[in-house]
């Protein structure tokens, strides 16, 4: 399904600017680009496009109230400096799965100042030497990085989070997930 068919579907006669989460997860994006979304969507706190061919975030409109964006399982390479222009108050995002292979694409998510969690797990980047150590001195901001912090203590569920944003006591399984 295409990605405007499938935002046209989950709004479920909701206006734009009421929707709060979005999944559009599977869906077809045309010539790995977004469409469909656009700045009206401006109360939207969670979006997920995991697996859906995206080679470019260009598109992304400004999503001011975005704290969780999920882009796992995409062909995303670069570009990730409008991530801070378009959905500066991003407390978690997922890019797992993609293309990034240096620490010089992910530089840009140092304007992610609200940004605690960040997974790159299955990107070419995690096999660097000393990968986990040069992402926390590089985003300095960051308490989780693939779900684990410095210490190798696991994240708690990111569904037990409560409405301030503040993470409730819960782990989650890595091996579950994967």
């Amino acid at each position: 399904m295409e990605m405007k068919k499938r935002i046209n579907l989950e709004l479920r006669n909701q206006a734009p600017e009421e929707v709060t989460e979005l999944v559009l997860d599977n869906c077809r994006s045309s010539n790995g680009e977004i469409e469909g979304l656009n700045d009206s969507f401006k109360e939207l706190e969670f979006l997920s496009m995991a697996n859906v061919q995206l080679t470019s975030l260009a598109k992304l409109p400004t999503l001011s109230k975005l704290r969780k964006l999920e882009l796992s399982d995409n062909i995303i390479s670069g570009g990730l400096e409008v991530l801070a222009e378009r959905c500066p108050n991003l407390t978690y995002l997922n890019l797992s799965g993609n293309k990034i292979k240096d620490l010089g694409t992910v530089e840009a998510l140092q304007n992610l100042k609200n940004l605690k969690s960040l997974d790159l797990f299955s990107c070419e980047i995690t096999n660097l030497e000393d990968y986990r150590d040069s992402i926390f001195d590089l985003l300095q901001q960051i308490t989780y990085l693939d779900g684990f912090d410095q210490e190798d203590n696991e994240a708690p569920d990111s569904e037990d989070e409560d409405d301030e944003g503040n993470f409730m006591n819960s782990t989650v399984d890595r091996n579950s997930l994967l």
